[in-house]
């Protein structure tokens, strides 16, 4: 009983220590890991131990497990979401409301076009424009509109140069814009939303951070007044983890 209880810590050692070397050797995404019979001696643990170590890491999208011959751990890049899992999980457990949600949107977002209006590549610029006419040609078709409205805001974040604020708007992506917990955006709302990045796009391509950041925060501001006025009941409402299959508020 007391090396069951010892084992998840023992694992957890293990998983840094692998993830440590993963970093040391430079191993990027498709690179193999020694084969087991090799780890368990590098680590010296039993074979629970690094099983439940290499799974942990899996679920974390660090490494993937192959089967069959020649199988075995191989390095993956992470993404977001292990951390959208997290972070849902956590608010959950926190009674919190999806309010808290669009409050870090005002909290954030401004910092966010302001890092990006000083540290935009020419590419990224192309990208984002790229999304305003999207919106544009996507007016009258909801779904449209409102995909390139994500990729808007996504660019803007990874743009900022601060990874923590490109993979917090990755993790929240579903969320931000409330649509599937039943904010709708009528045709008046996305040709203020499309006025709004218009004036943000311009001054992301000045290069005017003070002007990218007001903007930024009275086109947030915007979003949060209409949910408040018109949604109440959804920023009331609890985060759960498995938001995507709650339906609407009818």
């Amino acid at each position: 009983m007391a090396n069951e209880s010892h084992a998840p810590k023992t694992a957890m050692i293990v998983a840094r220590r692998i993830v440590r070397d993963i970093d040391r050797l430079s191993l990027g995404a498709g690179d193999k890991l020694p084969p087991e019979r090799v780890m368990l001696e590098e680590y010296q643990v039993g074979r629970g131990t690094l099983r439940e170590s290499l799974r942990f890491l899996e679920l974390q999208g660090i490494i993937s497990l192959k089967p069959g011959p020649g199988g075995g751990p191989v390095v993956e890049r992470p993404e977001a979401t292990s951390l959208a899992t997290s972070l849902m999980l956590l608010l959950q457990f926190a009674d919190a409301q999806y309010r808290v949600v669009a409050e870090a949107r005002v909290a954030l977002e401004p910092t966010m076009a302001r890092l990006a209006a000083e540290r935009m590549t020419p590419e990224s610029l192309a990208e984002l424009s790229d999304t305003v006419k999207a919106m544009e040609a996507g007016l009258d078709d909801q779904a449209t509109f409102l995909e390139a409205n994500k990729s808007f805001h996504d660019i803007i974040a990874w743009s900022s140069d601060n990874a923590l604020f490109g993979y917090l708007v990755d993790a929240l992506a579903d969320i931000l814009d409330g649509t599937m917990l039943g904010i709708d955006y009528p045709a008046h709302r996305r040709t203020a939303i499309l006025r709004a990045h218009r004036t943000i796009l311009d001054a992301l391509e000045r290069k005017d951070p003070i002007a990218a950041e007001e903007a930024m925060a009275k086109h947030i501001g915007e979003y949060m007044r209409y949910a408040q006025r018109k949604f109440p009941d959804v920023l009331a409402r609890r985060v759960v983890w498995n938001f995507l299959t709650v339906a609407p508020p009818g």
